[in-house]
Formats: C-alpha cells, sequence, structure tokens
C-alpha cells in the first residue's frame, strides 16, 4: 500500500490506455489521436479516464481548443514514451533488430523540413531500404517541428540546435542560400530593376527565411507565395520572381540560375538529433550514421 500511495498507482495499468494516452499527448488534440489509432472519440475518452483513475491524478485538463497535459500528466507522457522506446528496442533487438542473420530490422521515424525532404533527403534515405531490406523508413515531413520528447519522431534534422533536453546533436553542415531565377528575371534585377519575388505563405511569415526577406525588401512585390523552398523553386521556375533558396534546390532545379543580388541571407547550421537513450538501439544508428554519411559526401552542394 506505501508503494501504492506513493507512486499514485490504484491498480494495474492496462497498457492500451497507455498507448491512446500517447497518441493524445503527440497529437495534442481528440479528433487527431482518434484518427491515428483508427478509432473513435469515445474510446479516446474513456481510455485517458481509465488511464486517470488508474494511477490516480488527473493527467489532462480539457478546454474548448483541445486537451492541454497536467504536470502529472508530463511526467507520466515521458515515462510511458521511455517505455514504448524500450519496448521497441527490445523488438528490435530480439524480433529482429539485428536478427539471427546479422541484418538490422525496425521501423525508424525521421522528421525533417519539407524543402530538405523533398530536394535531398528523399533520394538518399530510400535507398537504405536496398542496403538493409529489413529496415523501413518513415520520413515525416513538417515546416514545425514535431516532438523527440513525444517520440514522435526517432531522428529528426534541424535547422537551430536544441538549447536543452536529452539529446544527441550531430552537426550535418552548413546551408548556404542565395536569389535564384530565370535568366530573363536575374538579368533585369541584375540590371536594377526592382526585383518582384516569390515566397512564404501568410501562414508562415514568421519562419525565419519568411522575416529575412520581410525585413531586407519590406517595399518589394511578393507575387507568388508558398509554403516551402521547393514549392518556391518551381514557382520562380516560370519567370513569377526571385526566390531566396538553399543553394542545394537552386543549383539542381533545372531553369534557374544564381542571381547577383545582396545583401544575401546568412547560411544556417543543420543538425541531426537522437534522444540519448536511443544513442545503442542499432535501427536507428544505422540510419542516422547513413544521414552523417550522405550529408559529408555531398557538403559542396550546400555551401555557398
Amino acid at each position: 500500500m506505501a508503494d501504492q500511495k506513493r507512486t499514485g498507482i490504484r491498480g494495474g495499468v492496462d497498457w492500451e490506455d497507455l498507448r491512446v494516452f500517447l497518441a493524445l499527448g503527440r497529437h495534442g488534440s481528440l479528433s487527431a489521436a482518434a484518427r491515428a489509432l483508427t478509432v473513435n472519440h469515445a474510446t479516446i475518452s474513456r481510455r485517458i479516464q481509465a488511464l486517470e483513475d488508474s494511477l490516480g491524478e488527473k493527467l489532462v485538463d480539457r478546454r474548448p481548443d483541445g486537451y492541454v497535459l497536467t504536470a502529472a500528466g508530463r511526467r507520466a507522457l515521458a515515462a510511458a514514451s521511455d517505455m514504448e522506446s524500450a519496448a521497441q528496442s527490445l523488438a528490435r533487438e530480439g524480433g529482429g533488430g539485428n536478427g539471427g542473420d546479422g541484418a538490422v530490422r525496425g521501423l525508424v521515424r525521421v522528421n525533417a523540413p519539407p524543402a530538405l525532404s523533398q530536394g535531398f533527403l528523399i533520394d538518399r534515405l530510400a535507398r537504405l531500404a536496398v542496403l538493409h531490406p529489413g529496415l523501413d523508413v518513415d520520413l515525416a515531413t513538417d515546416l514545425r517541428a514535431v516532438s523527440l520528447d513525444r517520440h514522435q519522431a526517432d531522428i529528426a534534422v534541424r535547422l537551430t540546435r536544441p538549447r536543452d533536453g536529452d539529446f544527441i546533436a550531430k552537426p550535418l553542415g552548413t546551408m548556404g542560400f542565395g536569389f535564384y531565377g530565370t535568366p530573363s528575371v536575374c538579368e533585369a534585377a541584375e540590371a536594377g530593376a526592382a526585383p518582384v519575388f516569390v515566397g512564404f505563405d501568410e501562414e508562415n511569415a514568421d519562419m525565419p527565411d519568411a522575416t529575412w526577406l520581410a525585413q531586407r525588401f519590406p517595399r518589394a512585390r511578393v507575387a507568388f507565395r508558398a509554403n516551402n523552398h521547393m514549392s518556391q523553386a518551381i514557382a520562380a521556375r516560370t519567370g513569377a520572381g526571385l526566390a531566396v533558396l538553399p543553394h542545394y534546390i537552386g543549383r539542381q532545379v533545372p531553369g534557374l540560375r544564381a542571381c547577383a543580388l545582396a545583401p544575401v541571407r546568412d547560411p544556417r547550421e543543420m543538425w541531426l538529433l537522437i534522444r540519448g537513450q536511443d544513442r545503442k538501439d542499432r535501427a536507428i544508428r544505422t540510419v542516422a550514421d547513413h544521414l552523417q554519411q550522405v550529408f559529408e559526401e555531398e557538403k559542396a552542394l550546400f555551401l555557398p
């Protein structure tokens, strides 16, 4: 009884309740969690209530705009995530992480920005499926970073280094930028014509690249807006305007050339992140090592 009172556990915890709680904690809303688990809202609510009853603590606050974890909920989410990670590692090691034949097996989830995924990572990561037939890679593309803490991803590629958290951060190199457009658009801008731009949409106007353009060219017209650099490059290829692009995109998209305009956006650092507890997970380490290798081999593509 003393142990139960100290931990807040009144009875056995149902692992299915924990799985539902993890989904709610990661996705933040009843609807999103229900879609992820292919169940209905009532099931999510019932499972969360059952888990709260088992633990004897309130885990979530129900608000009009969604569910917010309480302090106890955040602790429970971290513990449940650790348990899930440990179970996944055991499955990889025992049920196939190494396998009797020494092959790497398992599912590894990678998160990266959309343009970096479309313009560089997809081709390089997909090769792992050939090199390691038992290794599955799930590449999610989001402008807004997803949480490694909440186990929404196993590996993240970021353009900023995290300031806290139990992460292992490995530098991947420097991403340089430049102005790119069709030859005729570049020639006009280089001759002194007022530049017209392709930029980020209004929903992403707070992104670092969008704010840089707005601050440096406050009076310039933005003729076309899209939510990532790859889409902006395609638009710039039509002659709609100049785009401020990472070099790895501008140099690869046919029909674009670099424009001699100033000022140029400062380079950004690229980082690979994994959770500290996953440093010995063979499947995650295999994908992380592969990413570091391809960035090193093709670093010239990113540099000014």
